[in-house]
């Protein structure tokens, strides 16, 4: 943990916290936090103070804004959020050959079922319910093909039509069986590759906001790569003032979303995706042709948690427009941005779309 550092706390000199997060792009959707201490909290708010702290893991940074007592209470808080992600990385990589993941799919196709911790069990069961939802745009099962893409990364080559097709005879949601009295699973066809990167960080966030909450913190933000998870609103706040960055035609304006008890997530290429030949192929994988995405298309989804946010960005990106949204308006609690380049008149231009709920939560 020699990687959790405090942060400076709130003081009457700054109007912003520097905190953008990381998928800060001109052309995507902006959000960063306003975070001044209010002038009028009563006593009792006042005697508590703002600490960040950032912490490794799962391939992104994960920060942690919090309001605590004193430093101490809000280290400690932060040191426990940051072993349970820890801890689940453990479970959840598909990285880390021993982990709970690596090991559940090297029993694929040999007939077994195989006990499985409670975070593997929740995880997996809510990817198969958000499987169904969006009729198989996120699927966990991508991971043949995932590793195909990663391989053309590295080599800077897309891999064969026949490579992806030999992949993609092991994908598929429904080869996963479940039994709820043994919390067991049962990967059914041989070469298949669990791969939860599309609602991981999510399932991390929350579970690190539920720690603070063991703690004794309710006023928290946290940050796992751009998968937002929200407590209570700072003391005096009404929410956590986040800023929605919007292209309409040529300029860029914000609308502030105050958000409290929430979940946000934005998936897109802006960082990690892959040119070939002059082609830009996205890390998310559509699951229905085995191919990286290349639309450049950025969503950003609010729900009520991380997890719902981090799967429903995945799908959405994968789905078209119009079936994107309808799976939005299907989620009890969600709203959704997206940002895409269209033609207009033989021009490409950036265009953005949201739902209505989002632009009521702004002003």
């Amino acid at each position: 943990m020699g990687d959790v550092r405090r942060a400076i706390t709130d003081s009457g000199k700054k109007s912003r916290a520097a905190f953008l997060s990381p998928f800060s792009h001109l052309l995507s959707p902006v959000f960063f936090f306003l975070l001044a201490a209010s002038a009028t909290q009563a006593p009792a708010q006042q005697a508590r103070q703002r600490y960040g702290f950032t912490h490794r893991q799962m391939g992104t940074t994960f920060s942690i804004l919090l309001y605590a007592p004193d430093s101490v209470s809000a280290r400690q808080a932060a040191l426990s959020a940051f072993r349970r992600i820890d801890t689940l990385n453990v479970i959840l990589s598909d990285y880390l050959e021993d982990s709970e993941l690596s090991r559940l799919s090297r029993t694929a196709g040999r007939g077994k079922w195989v006990p499985v911790s409670q975070d593997l069990w929740r995880v997996l069961r809510i990817s198969h319910r958000a499987s169904r939802k969006s009729n198989g745009a996120f699927d966990v099962t991508i991971g043949p093909v995932v590793q195909l893409w990663r391989r053309s990364r590295r080599q800077h080559e897309p891999p064969s039509s026949e490579a992806i097709a030999k992949a993609r005879v092991s994908v598929g949601y429904r080869y996963i069986k479940y039994h709820p009295l043994r919390k067991a699973v049962l990967l059914q066809k041989p070469g298949m590759r669990l791969d939860v990167g599309g609602i991981g960080k999510g399932y991390a966030v929350d579970e690190a906001l539920k720690m603070l909450r063991r703690q004794g913190i309710e006023a928290a933000l946290v940050d796992g790569g751009g998968n937002l998870a929200t407590g209570a609103p700072p003391p005096g706040k009404k929410g956590w003032q986040v800023q929605l960055g919007v292209i309409e035609g040529d300029t860029t304006h914000a609308i502030t979303l105050p958000l409290h008890h929430i979940g946000i997530s934005t998936s897109g290429d802006h960082y990690q995706f892959v040119e070939i030949d002059g082609q830009r192929y996205s890390h998310i994988v559509d699951p229905a042709t085995g191919t990286g995405l290349t639309g450049q298309r950025t969503v950003s989804v609010v729900a009520r948690n991380g997890t719902t946010a981090d799967w429903l960005s995945t799908a959405a990106s994968v789905l078209d427009r119009q079936a994107a949204f309808r799976l939005i308006r299907k989620v009890p609690g969600a709203d959704m941005y997206l940002l895409e380049p269209v033609l207009r008149s033989g021009k490409r231009r950036m265009e953005n779309q949201f739902t209505r709920g989002l632009l009521r939560k702004g002003r």
